[in-house]
């Protein structure tokens, strides 16, 4: 019994050290990056990589390949999966949400946490979408698209400035 206590002790004691030894960054570090991903914000120049999507109808999926959304001034492009039911799309499934597209109605906000709330709108030859995305400050992103002709799905992913910050 007392060898497995002692194995215990030993054992929590190494997850605490590990743990401890990467921390992660300083909280100038930390505050470096909120400014830069901020500033990247407000001059429409940032990138979401998406690891998880959330159709309506269906479970939500880890992502495997790399997908994006990258806002570039007054245009996005999308390069993002789709999963759930389309009312009206072209022979073979079209397009879906992989375009690059001009923004039209871009709304940003903050929220008294420092969360960013960018709407905009935008309009391809099949469809026309809405985005909604909530950026808190470490960079954790929130998108939901809306659709003429399709269901709307939700997705989840890290945001940074075009440098990678």
């Amino acid at each position: 019994m007392r060898f497995y206590v002692i194995l215990t002790a030993l054992f929590l004691s190494m997850i605490m050290t590990g743990c401890s030894s990467t921390k992660g960054l300083t909280k100038e570090e930390k505050a470096a990056k909120e400014a830069a991903l901020r500033e990247a914000i407000e001059k429409r120049e940032f990138t979401v990589d998406v690891n998880r999507m959330s159709p309506m109808s269906g479970r939500s999926q880890a992502l495997t390949s790399p997908y994006s959304l990258e806002i570039k001034g007054d245009r996005v492009k999308s390069y993002l999966p789709y999963y759930g039911r389309a009312y009206s799309v072209p022979y073979g499934g079209g397009d879906g949400l992989n375009f690059e597209a001009e923004i039209t109605g871009y709304k940003l906000s903050y929220d008294a946490k420092g969360k960013a709330v960018v709407e905009f709108e935008t309009k391809t030859k099949e469809d026309r979408y809405g985005f909604r995305l909530e950026i808190f400050p470490n960079g954790s992103t929130s998108i939901h698209v809306t659709s003429v002709n399709r269901q709307a799905i939700s997705f989840q992913g890290t945001a940074t400035d075009r440098k990678g910050r």
